[in-house]
């Protein structure tokens, strides 16, 4: 799981790799990371000679349908442009999985682009419906 020394590990420039990050000092990540320590959140990293190469993040959401049950949300699959092809997506994804499963979710869902959707597949994920958004600010504005 991730942890406070993976800022200087290369994760916000590993991230970025998949989206924008905006600015993000060393302290604004620690305060992050205590957040989603408290859960019910986990960030997978793989790290190799000191920086890290694949992440991917479970979110689980606590609903009232299906008796309470519990939805798990995989997001910010990324593994680092030099890695791939070695299978870290499939670890990360699978290991993600299974945290879900652990966890009690009766489902996991991830949005994804068209272009990325065999390589879920290959996960074990099939197509299911249409993913919708509305973004509200430019995500550089951003400040929580």
């Amino acid at each position: 799981q991730i942890q406070a020394g993976d800022y200087d590990k290369g994760y916000m420039e590993l991230v970025a790799q998949l989206t924008t990050v905006g600015s993000v000092s060393r302290e604004s990540f620690k305060t992050r990371l205590d957040e989603i320590s408290a859960g019910p959140e986990y960030v997978f990293v793989i790290e190799d000679a000191g920086r890290l190469i694949a992440t991917g993040t479970l979110m689980v959401e606590r609903k009232f349908a299906r008796s309470c049950g519990l939805c798990g949300h995989i997001e910010d699959i990324v593994v680092d442009q030099g890695a791939r092809g070695m299978g870290l997506g499939l670890v990360i994804v699978r290991a993600l999985m299974r945290v879900a499963e652990r966890t009690g979710c009766y489902k996991v869902i991830l949005d994804c682009s068209e272009k990325n959707a065999g390589f879920y597949a290959k996960c074990g994920m099939s197509k299911k419906e249409v993913q919708m958004a509305k973004y509200f600010l430019n995500s550089d504005s951003l400040r929580m």
